[in-house]
């Protein structure tokens, strides 16, 4: 068995998820605002996410690395993709699967301020405040919204992974360190 532990089963992230999605800044904007998935990790979120909306709303990825293939980030994040969305003057959210020492938040922060976003919202899956180590100030009327405060475990399933393995589980568990260590 690969996961000692399952924290959240595909039930219990179906229900969040859709408790995410009727957030007020995700419904009924005008413009629509731009949902910016943190790839590759947040793909299942964002899909899933976007899907619950009741409303046109445009889709983009950028790609961060800061892992390789470790199991703690490496401090300096990297924009490795980028949009191909115009973000100038619009409201972006910022979907991300986990939010942890907030290195790879603040890179994001920085690289779509500079692409002239107007406020950036972050819909995290996970949040690991117990991990912080930059305190990250949103940008202009942007919210912070989590889907479930993750323990300090190592975890993959639901688009998270080790290694580039992992990511199709249905459900969030804890990886065993012997698999890592």
């Amino acid at each position: 068995m690969i996961n000692k532990t399952i924290l959240w089963s595909e039930g219990q992230i179906s229900g969040r998820v859709s408790e995410l999605a009727a957030k007020s800044d995700l419904v009924g904007s005008s413009p629509a605002p731009i949902v910016v998935g943190v790839a590759i990790g947040a793909f299942l979120f964002v899909a899933d996410l976007v899907r619950k909306i009741d409303f046109s709303i445009p889709v983009d990825f950028i790609r961060a690395e800061s892992y390789d293939s470790k199991t703690e980030s490496n401090g300096a994040p990297i924009i490795s993709f980028d949009l191909k969305v115009d973000i100038n003057a619009r409201h972006v959210i910022l979907v991300e699967d986990i939010v942890d020492t907030g290195h790879t938040l603040s890179r994001v922060f920085k690289h779509l301020k500079s692409k002239g976003a107007s406020s950036v919202s972050v819909c995290t899956f996970l949040d690991k405040p117990s991990r912080r180590k930059v305190d990250v100030q949103l940008v202009g009327e942007g919210k912070f919204y989590r889907g479930f405060e993750c323990p300090d475990y190592f975890v993959v399933g639901y688009g998270m992974d080790f290694a580039e393995q992992y990511r199709n589980l249905p459900y969030i568990g804890i990886l065993k360190p012997e698999h890592y260590k």
